[in-house]
């Protein structure tokens, strides 16, 4: 792979709530790893010399990351759009400015419109900040997605959907479980977890400088940033491998028609091309929802 368009920067594992499905087994515990903000700036230097054109600042929760807002002035000045996957459940009123800024968007995700159902699953009492974040998102006119994961039978995440709906957000995802870290419940993560289009012009890098095709396949390491520059790690032995052995599993298995989604809640991340512009097949209003380039 010589070209990527997108890539995730898992930039720390820490989080103030503990969701019991969390692929990363994020929590109060978690650390922003052995990356620093120099890191980070040389990461996105040669994304975008590679013909990225948005990066997502994951976590953990990138929010708690002290370094944010130069990360996102950063991706910005090289003309790199962002997005922020967040949980909202605390936003810094400093913070509010850096986000509204032009190229910037925000992406969460949400449960349920039953309060207690909600924190079960987030594990703290959060419900009500969220969706207060959102709201106040929305007054600022941030672009905002938001998904919606599906954990168990009962869940009232069909009211969510709707909820997030008169909250006026307009770009809402659904997903399933991914058993991948904490969200394994039988045997262990694996490639059916997958959506199949894994390293396909987008890759991950964690808070520890590894690169992985996507933030589900964390167990296929490709080499680490703080070793090799990203241009060497893509054009590797080991990307090579990973990738032969993601191309043999898929096309014997099938690729998942964008739904699991390969997210995370997919948008923008599995054909970037198609945001904000509504070019390529996902228009014409962009956003790679319901159906991506599959």
């Amino acid at each position: 792979m010589d070209d990527i368009s997108f890539v995730w920067l898992e930039i720390t594992g820490k989080c103030q709530i503990e969701c019991v499905h969390c692929y990363a087994e994020s929590g109060p515990a978690g650390n922003h790893g052995a990356m620093r903000e120099a890191d980070w700036r040389r990461v996105i230097d040669q994304a975008a010399e590679l013909g990225a054109g948005m990066v997502q600042y994951i976590g953990g929760e990138p929010t708690l990351h002290p370094s944010l807002p130069a990360l996102i002035e950063h991706a910005r000045h090289r003309d790199v759009e962002v997005e922020v996957f967040s949980n909202l459940v605390h936003v810094k009123p400093e913070l509010w400015d850096v986000l509204s800024q032009p190229g910037v968007r925000l992406a969460t995700s949400y449960y349920s419109t039953d309060p207690g159902e909600h924190g079960a699953i987030t594990r703290r009492r959060t419900y009500e900040r969220t969706k207060a974040n959102i709201a106040e998102a929305v007054r600022r006119s941030i672009p905002l997605r938001a998904g919606v994961v599906d954990l168990w039978d009962g869940q009232r995440s069909d009211q969510a959907v709707n909820e997030l709906r008169e909250l006026g957000v307009t770009e809402i995802g659904t997903d399933r479980l991914r058993q991948v870290g904490r969200g394994v419940r039988t045997g262990q993560a694996g490639l059916d977890q997958l959506c199949g289009h894994c390293g396909n012009g987008k890759i991950a890098v964690s808070p520890t400088g590894d690169v992985w095709p996507c933030v589900f396949s964390r167990w296929l390491s490709v080499g680490n940033v703080r070793d090799r520059a990203l241009a060497e790690i893509l054009s590797g032995p080991q990307m090579a491998k990973v990738g032969a052995r993601l191309g043999t599993h898929f096309i014997e298995g099938g690729r998942s028609p964008c739904d699991p989604q390969c997210g995370p809640n997919c948008s923008p991340a599995c054909n970037p091309s198609c945001w904000p512009t509504g070019a390529g097949p996902c228009g014409p209003n962009g956003g790679c929802q319901p159906n991506y380039d599959g």
